[in-house]
């Protein structure tokens, strides 16, 4: 292969502008193309020399093509991916992987046999909060962990019936939107649960899908709760985690997405930044004295996903986000909609015991 890299971008909806399409453009090891676009040439307007096609079949006949990412609805996930990888290109998977932990498997091992990079665009492992978070734990400073919240909340009051996700289709609602996000984080962060409980809801009377869940994942020592809905107006904390020597309450959002949805591109030094007013509190003790401050954030880089994702492409690194990674996510939101459905909780089988980092 060519140091640089070839792109085919399938689909050029908000996922691919706002996540891929600017990451792609300012990194000089990646070049677009061709893109698949049904209806429109949208993406010519940031890549001009792209080749646009109508369908994922022109798009393979590419020889040229190394890489295809994958940003078109969850029900394609699965059959896309294959077809990319049988046809011998490496993959970027948005999230969630696939619709099924049996979809997901398989990909798993046509990825294997074909001896391509499937990787899956695990965006939030590379937020300003999560950098942070994994940095106060690594370093000990709240002791042992013993309970760890995460919020994903919005207001959408209204109903959208644009939006396929709140259609009663395979991989629709939120916890197949918003879960795969929290689950992968703490995934990452404290490995494989031993139990799931799960409260799935449709709250807003115009709601044909989940618009609401709260997972409880039970470590031993450690409690894991995620939560998530569409009718939080004023949102708490994001995250509240509690340890033996202290705690960290972290409110805000990291800038990156709210920039890249208004256009900006992710360049210059103060990229991914968080302004001071919404650095999480920190209250532990240290060297015997207690402490009570904000501590400050680290960057946010949505970038590095795509500079990890070349070194494994181009120089044999190990893959970051795994398919194996996305398979453990979605067999957890099928072990909570059966939890969910029956009441119950239900111990965590069928998980893979991959390393995270």
């Amino acid at each position: 292969m060519n140091s640089q890299i070839n792109v085919g971008l399938v689909g050029y909806g908000i996922s691919a502008k706002v996540f891929h399409a600017p990451f792609i453009a300012t990194n000089n090891h990646f070049q677009l193309v061709s893109v698949v676009e049904r209806h429109k040439q949208e993406s010519k307007e940031m890549f001009p020399q792209v080749q646009v096609v109508k369908t994922m079949e022109e798009l393979l006949q590419n020889n040229a093509i190394d890489l295809v990412v994958i940003t078109t609805p969850n029900e394609t996930h699965f059959p896309y991916a294959k077809a990319a990888l049988e046809a011998g290109k490496h993959v970027v998977l948005e999230k969630p992987v696939t619709n099924t932990s049996a979809e997901a498997k398989q990909l798993a091992e046509i990825a294997n046999r074909s001896g391509k990079v499937l990787s899956v665009y695990q965006n939030r492992r590379y937020v300003s909060d999560f950098f942070t978070i994994r940095e106060i734990l690594d370093k000990q400073l709240l002791g042992n962990v013993h309970t760890f919240e995460g919020h994903y909340d919005r207001y959408r009051a209204e109903a959208r019936p644009q939006a396929w996700r709140e259609h009663v289709l395979p991989g629709s609602g939120i916890l197949f939107d918003l879960g795969p996000h929290l689950i992968d984080q703490v995934l990452y962060l404290f490995g494989l649960p031993n139990s799931i409980a799960a409260d799935i809801r449709m709250q807003r009377p115009h709601a044909k899908v989940d618009d609401y869940f709260d997972l409880r994942l039970d470590y031993g020592f450690l409690k894991v709760i995620l939560q998530g809905g569409m009718l939080v107006r004023e949102p708490g904390p994001r995250y509240l985690i509690h340890g033996t020597k202290g705690s960290f309450v972290k409110s805000g959002e990291d800038p990156q997405e709210a920039l890249l949805r208004a256009g900006k591109l992710p360049v210059g030094n103060d990229w991914g930044q968080e302004q001071e007013n919404i650095y999480g509190l920190l209250h532990t003790e240290m060297d015997g004295k207690i402490i009570r401050e904000r501590y400050p954030s680290l960057k946010g880089d949505y970038a590095a996903y795509y500079r990890n994702l070349y070194d494994t492409i181009a120089n044999h690194k190990p893959v970051q986000e795994r398919i194996e990674h996305g398979y453990n996510t979605i067999r957890l939101i099928e072990l909570a909609f059966e939890s969910h459905q029956n009441q119950c909780t239900l111990p965590c089988t069928g998980l893979l015991a991959v390393p995270y980092r």
